[in-house]
């Protein structure tokens, strides 16, 4: 293979950044071509979040109510708002439906505290940092929210209120960090939001990242501005741009000072005001270090060479009450107490690195919250020791895989600087899946994990630039596998999330890729090159970085960026062993149909926006994924995605000839959302899922047509998408919200048929059944510990109705101005008694034979519900309509085939809507010797203790006021009370029978079991036991049906004794009752 040509390249100038397609992708289809099933709800198929809370990801703000100190809220990079209003005993998020999941900054208004004031975008630089769409605010404490505006800003960097009027209000928009232009400068509104004035502005390629006001004076402003700009290829943290303004009329004039502060190019500025002295300023500034000034700014002094990354931190904050303390966020947080002259790292034991945002309590100086990249910490003493807060489910995930584990899969996946994870995607625990359930299979960043075919011990887990390793889930142990270049060889070039691959057509074979692709057939102790170096091998250093050319000395030039270059998305064709497609970082997509031996250059994506690079028009644009079909070996599915270059336009193609030639099948995707990953259904070939930048969406007709499949799921990205094959789950990694699976989609295949017909199920998944165990002492670990849901345990049925019943009050005539029309009463009573129409479910056996009924409510549209697979009691009905809980659930129907009816009630009136929809049952746990007609009779025998308790109780409230009636009736017999308390001390004799002595309980002696106590050991059993009846259960069951035998003859004996004494007492006057 030679690649000559692409060596030429680097010398080449780029002259012109990102040309327009050919082809619009406003030109999407039309609405009205649009079938059925785009406009159906699906909010029947919900998405479960299963966690983790292991960390919690970057929290970049936080917000106390000064009058409620509880109350706090937490602005998250890619994680939404957060609020808490028990001092972080729980969190719940309270922005999930909002238009972007970014936040910058959070701020309460100082004037009423249920305004909060919310900047979208983060406020960092980094190669992942998320855009957002303006500034929001809430005026009910975070209960809703409105987009108030600056919505081309991209990313907000702070917001100041005015302490005296909550209406007006600054911002610092910092402005689009991929692309220049767009809102950026420092905003004005007077009307709380209405409408905004730009007050400050520098150019297209600098915004602001903060804006402070003086405590004593809200026409004092000090502002910060920052040139900065990152693409794929690089990341410039500074320029001559950036500087700090000053405005002493409430932003009418602004000037640049200077007075000591560094000139030239400068990098980002972090700054604060002491408010224990409001003239003394502090600024850490990129490139140059710590400045001072006692003067408001009048003149600066530099105090330290201390800085920190623009790209992450930059950030201070002055302690309440000491001038000379100030806080600097850093990876290690640092402070200092002499002015900024020195600066020490502030205590981490127990504590995640990576620090964005202070709070100090003002009324105790000792108790602070801080924010990191692992979530919030809060301490009491000074930093001397940390509580952290570990229910906020925020992880950012680059990336999910998922094994074939019994009875429950795992999921893995890595994380933003929170390590590679593995888990359960359910447990056998019935409070849910906790954080212990979690496993670390590599540290840093995680990326892409693979999971042995062959082994399920065996899980790769990679750290950033390809930092491989081999974990063993038994042993703990990790084996570094990553490939290393030789002596003399060229070193490789890693990307930051590196594409992995676990063979399934070799054992032990597996793929990876820096700019060359390496291949690994003894489980990666052992790596060979099997391709060149495939990336175009530009030099970075001759792009353009803010339409100029900048040296080695420029303010952080290229760091934090992966070297440009190198292979960023690989795929094995599931049908063809040695048949791999690999994309790289600057736009180009090979294939190799002989395991390397020979790669093709693939072409033809026409519509991808160009670059000029020297007499070149080249497709720069990065390859996010390429997905080979299993049903079609002709037919490839790959991704693009041009954010890094401002764009954010979903590129989505097709080729049905085996990567020729590509239409373009993003159509009705939303504009606004890059795509990042795509997948296939196993079944049916045209049903394929993108996560995009804004959620998750399919198609059932191969990319003809879209739809939104977000129920449950919050305004996210979706990084990385896998089906587990066996379940029909989808499992998902999103940036911010952790994993997300979407239990048994299987109904989506069906769902054009199924919306065709008047009424019917889809195919129902085999139930399988178990019995969740209480195990882990949950209940006892307080509020704050966390929990993520399992599914319910059952069958779960999905079907669809065309139509709900009509109501009575739909059958009036309609009324005419000129005929009025008032219903007679008899209507207005029909109204009046009419009953809801319900739909009644009758499940029986192979036999015919019912074994359970349960309703719903009637609804049109597609529903979803989990029978729990146990047969119905009789004896535990309540007219609530609650249903038995498990705690009290009756044994579960055998292993087999059952069928489902579905009824519509009507006042009355039943309808049969669907007929003998059949279905399997499986048993998670097959014992041997399972006794299941010793369970129906022990079943059997609860209802029938029910009953004679419910006769108990009768009788004792008969002869309760049997006796008050002899008592208060003059003339009746005295004589008979003296029966009648014979009658009671007999029904006493029973209750000891069925419900124990209670003369012996409550003076601490021995007492033999009594009937309920007995049925209630063996019911407890029954329930938890599958295997043969013990001995001890059949002695239980003996004893307990004799004393139930012994209290019904004794019941029957006292029940005509009182019938013959309530005839005598009512011919003696005593008032009948019923």
């Amino acid at each position: 293979m030679n690649f000559t040509w692409l060596k030429h390249l680097t010398a080449l100038v780029l002259l012109i950044s990102v040309c327009l397609p050919q082809e619009s992708f406003a030109q999407r289809k039309s609405k009205d071509d649009a079938p059925a099933w785009t406009d159906a709800s699906l909010s029947a198929f919900k998405w479960r979040n299963v966690g983790p809370a292991t960390t919690s990801g970057r929290i970049v703000d936080l917000a106390v109510d000064t009058y409620n100190p509880g109350t706090l809220y937490l602005a998250l990079a890619s994680g939404g708002v957060w609020k808490t209003t028990n001092n972080g005993t729980t969190f719940e998020p309270i922005f999930d439906g909002e238009g972007s999941y970014s936040t910058g900054c959070v701020t309460i208004d100082p004037t009423n505290s249920n305004v909060v004031w919310v900047g979208s975008g983060e406020n960092n630089n980094q190669r992942s940092v998320p855009y957002g769409d303006g500034i929001y605010v809430s005026r009910d404490g975070g209960k809703s929210w409105d987009n108030v505006g600056l919505s081309k800003s991209e990313h907000i960097g702070m917001i100041t209120i005015d302490p005296n009027d909550g209406n007006h209000v600054y911002v610092a928009a910092y402005g689009p960090l991929w692309s220049a232009g767009g809102e950026r400068g420092i905003y004005e509104t007077k009307d709380g939001g209405n409408n905004w004035t730009r007050i400050l502005q520098i150019s297209e390629h600098t915004g602001f990242n903060e804006i402070h006001m003086d405590p004593r004076d809200s026409k004092t402003l000090y502002a910060t501005a920052h040139q900065r700009r990152r693409h794929v290829y690089t990341y410039l943290s500074g320029g001559p741009e950036s500087a700090i303004y000053k405005s002493t009329d409430g932003g009418a004039n602004w000037e640049k000072l200077g007075g000591g502060l560094p000139g030239g190019d400068v990098g980002r500025i972090g700054m604060d005001i002491s408010p224990a002295n409001p003239d003394k300023l502090y600024a850490t500034i990129e490139g140059h270090g710590t400045y001072a000034s006692e003067d408001r700014g009048a003149s600066w002094s530099k105090k330290s060479g201390h800085e920190t990354s623009g790209n992450y931190y930059v950030e201070f904050i002055c302690h309440p009450t000491n001038e000379n303390t100030v806080y600097s966020m850093d990876t290690y947080a640092q402070v200092s107490t002499d002015g900024g002259k020195t600066f020490n790292r502030i205590p981490k034991r127990f504590k995640h690195v990576d620090n964005h945002c202070l709070w100090i309590d003002p009324a105790n100086t000792d108790h602070m919250y801080i924010g990191t990249d692992g979530g919030l910490y809060e301490t009491w003493d000074g930093m001397s020791s940390w509580n952290w807060k570990a229910n906020i489910p925020t992880i950012q995930f680059y990336r999910v895989a998922v094994d074939n584990d019994w009875p429950f899969y795992n999921i893995y996946g890595g994380t933003q600087d929170n390590n590679s994870l593995g888990g359960p995607s359910q447990t056998i625990n019935s409070r849910g899946i906790i954080n212990s359930d979690w496993f670390v299979t590599n540290g840093g960043d995680g990326f892409e994990s693979a999971t042995d075919p062959d082994d399920p011990n065996i899980v790769y887990a990679q750290a950033q630039y390809g930092w491989l390793v081999r974990f063993n889930k038994q042993t703990g142990e990790k084996t570094p596998i990553q490939p290393q270049s030789r002596y003399k060889e060229a070193a490789y070039r890693w990307n930051w999330d590196a594409p992995l691959i676990a063979s399934k057509h070799q054992k032990k074979t597996l793929y990876f890729a820096a700019n060359k692709v390496f291949k690994s057939t003894d489980r990666g102790d052992g790596w060979t090159p099997i391709s060149g170096d495939l990336s175009r091998q530009l030099d970075r250093n001759t792009l353009p970085i803010m339409d100029r050319y900048w040296g080695p000395e420029a303010i952080a030039l290229h760091k934090s960026t992966s070297i440009y270059g190198n292979i960023v998305t690989m795929k094995e064709h599931p049908n063809k062993q040695g048949h791999l497609w690999v994309g790289t970082d600057d736009g180009l997509v090979w294939k190799t149909e002989d395991d390397g031996k020979n790669w093709t250059s693939v072409k033809n994506f026409n519509t991808l926006p160009k670059t000029q690079v020297g007499s070149l028009n080249l497709p720069l644009v990065y390859v996010q994924d390429i997905v080979p079909s299993q049903h079609d070996d002709k037919v490839i599915y790959a991704a693009f995605n041009n954010h890094k270059n401002g764009d954010f336009k979903p590129y989505l193609f097709k080729s049905d000839d085996g990567g020729r030639s590509w239409k373009n099948i993003a159509n009705d995707l939303p504009e606004r959302g890059s795509i990042y990953s795509v997948a296939e259904d196993h079944i049916n070939s045209n049903l394929l899922f993108v996560g995009t930048e804004f959620g998750l969406w399919f198609t059932l007709d191969g990319g003809e047509h879209w739809k939104e499949l977000g129920s449950g799921l919050p305004t996210i990205a979706v990084r990385d998408i896998a089906i587990q094959e066996r379940e029909n789950d989808l499992v998902v990694a999103t940036f911010g919200r952790s994993f997300y699976v979407l239990d048994n989609y299987s109904p989506l295949r069906e769902l054009e048929y199924v919306l065709n017909q008047d009424n019917a199920f889809f195919t129902t998944k085999p139930g399988l059944l178990f019995r969740r165990a209480n195990i882990g002492g949950v209940d006892y670990k307080g509020a704050q510990y966390y929990t993520a849901k399992n599914p319910k345990v059952g069958v779960t049925f999905e079907w669809n109705t065309s139509s709900s019943a009509a109501k009575v009050k739909d059958k009036r005539p309609e009324a005419d101005e000129n005929l009025p029309h008032y219903p007679s009463l008899d209507q207005l009573r029909e109204e009046d008694w009419e009953e809801k129409a319900y739909l009644l479910f009758e499940v029986t056996d192979s036999s015919g034979t019912p074994v359970a009924r349960f309703t719903k409510g009637d609804s049109k549209g597609i529903q979803r519900y989990t029978w729990d697979g146990r047969m119905s009691s009789t004896s535990s009905i309540s007219t609530n309509g609650e249903p038995i809980t498990e705690a009290y659930g009756t044994s579960f129907v055998m292993p087999g085939n059952y069928f489902i009816s579905m009824h519509r009630s009507t006042n009355g009136s039943l309808e049969t809507l669907i007929d003998k929809h059949e279905f399997k049952v499986n048993h998670l746990y097959n014992y041997e010797g399972i006794d299941m007609a010793f369970n129906q009779s022990v079943d059997a025998l609860s209802e029938r203790m029910n009953k004679v308790m419910a006769e108990f109780d009768e009788l004792n409230e008969e002869l309760g006021k049997l006796r008050a009636g002899l008592r208060n009736t003059p003339g009746a017999s005295i004589e008979d009370l003296g029966t009648a308390r014979s009658l009671d001390v007999q029904l006493k004799e029973v209750g000891v029978l069925l419900k124990g002595d209670a003369t012996r309980s409550k003076r601490e002696f021995e007492s033999a079991p009594s009937a309920q106590n007995a049925l209630g050991l063996l019911a407890w059993g029954a329930f938890n036991h599958r295997g043969v009846p013990t001995g001890t259960m059949k002695q239980l069951k003996e004893d307990a049906m004799a004393m139930l035998v012994d209290a019904e003859k004794a019941l029957t004996q006292i029940d005509e004794a009182m019938d013959a004494l309530k005839a005598k007492a009512v011919e003696q006057g005593v008032p009948f009752w019923d």
